[in-house]
């Protein structure tokens, strides 16, 4: 699972989709920002948690937005991060390239609010240098998404360096 896999998902979808790579890594939000030429909160990163049931979600949220503990409690109950060397075992995609497109295995997606700031926004594809251009609204669509509010307030944010 890579990019090609993440075309797959579109094509499958008859859904028309141009991926960007690039020569250089977007493998963080700094990364990926500096490489596109948009702000850090574009970028919409993907992490993946294992929560207490057992089950596992992947978050989207913004790139420069930060987990709110209490609101992810109230919102899926206790979890942590996926080890990096797991995550790309259960998403199809490496650390740096993952996505909620073209998985593994089917897992649920979330999408935080925070995204709706933006009318569009660019997840990874796959890779550590891919990437795509989307609006928010038709990612969830896509991924049978639901939106939650996990994240904290960008005013709260203010002031903290990723």
């Amino acid at each position: 699972m890579t990019v090609e896999s993440v075309r797959q998902f579109f094509a499958d979808l008859g859904e028309p989709v141009q991926i960007i790579e690039l020569e250089v890594s977007t493998a963080t939000v700094a990364l990926a920002a500096q490489a596109h030429g948009v702000e850090p909160g574009r970028i919409a990163k993907t992490l993946a948690f294992r929560l207490s049931d057992g089950g596992e979600v992947l978050l989207v949220a913004r790139g420069d937005a930060r987990i709110d503990n209490r609101k992810f409690k109230d919102t899926f109950g206790k979890g942590k991060m996926i080890a990096p060397e797991e995550v790309a075992h259960i998403t199809g995609h490496p650390v740096g390239g993952v996505c909620p497109f073209g998985l593994a295995r089917p897992l649920p997606v979330c999408l935080d609010v925070s995204l709706q700031a933006f009318d569009e926004v660019l997840p990874a594809a796959g890779s550590v240098n891919s990437a795509l251009r989307i609006s928010p609204a038709r990612m969830a669509e896509l991924t049978a998404g639901r939106w939650v509010d996990v994240c904290q307030p960008a005013q709260e944010q203010a002031g903290i360096t990723q």
